[in-house]
């Protein structure tokens, strides 16, 4: 059974700041976002390190290890100017399964023509937008965490049962430095069988989607604040 977010959640948490976008969300719907516990990348367990301590985008970084395309699914986004917010699920192309819940804003004014209208079709992941028009960028994990399935995420993803699911604050930046993008990633539970194919492993490459130094970037650079991010 879920934990119901409403009744449980009126307790005094503090909310993170690099959340805030989860928190908005979720008071659309009624309820309180669910507690996230900070982890620090070694404290992930496998196979969610591999998928998430990482600099590369998650959109690829999964289809890689479930050797599917990915799908979108809008579940409620809003748009002020050019700040455009979305609420999504990615699935596989596959057999429909959902793999990640997130909450994203955009920066429209910062993509170009194209591929703002790609964004605002809703139908492709903004990772694979990025990467099919060869948009320039850099993903930068801010924070990772652990939560619990609650009666929203966990019912988005097509969970059963409560459990912990891990996940990360990410952002993307343009090749000056300016936010393109901020998201909360939140991965669905592997089953076995999503492992049986590689391992129990993410499929390890080479060279990362956004070039081949940025899976450091996590590592050697200090978490940035967004108002250290050019506006």
């Amino acid at each position: 059974m879920f934990t119901n977010t409403l009744a449980e959640s009126r307790r005094a948490q503090p909310i993170p700041s690099w959340a805030a976008l989860l928190h908005r969300f979720y008071e659309r719907t009624g309820l309180s976002a669910p507690v996230l516990k900070e982890l620090k990348g070694e404290e992930v367990p496998p196979p969610y390190q591999g998928l998430l301590v990482h600099s590369s985008d998650m959109t690829p970084t999964l289809a890689n290890f479930y050797g599917q395309a990915l799908g979108l699914k809008v579940l409620s986004s809003e748009r002020q100017g050019d700040s455009y917010k979305r609420e999504v699920i990615l699935w596989l192309a596959g057999d429909a399964r959902p793999v990640e819940y997130g909450v994203i804003r955009i920066c429209l004014d910062r993509l170009p023509p194209a591929v703002r209208r790609l964004v605002l079709q809703e139908q492709r992941p903004l990772g694979d937008i990025l990467q099919g028009e060869a948009i320039p960028h850099l993903s930068w994990p801010q924070a990772f965490f652990r939560l619990k399935a609650d009666a929203h995420a966990g019912a988005a993803l097509g969970l059963q049962h409560a459990g912990f699911l891990y996940g990360r604050r990410n952002v993307l930046l343009d090749g000056s430095r300016r936010l393109l993008a901020e998201v909360i990633e939140v991965l669905a539970p592997v089953a076995k069988r999503g492992m049986a194919a590689n391992g129990g492993k993410p499929i390890a490459r080479r060279i990362p989607v956004n070039g081949s130094r940025s899976d450091a970037n996590h590592r050697s650079l200090r978490r940035m604040t967004m108002t250290e991010i050019q506006a």
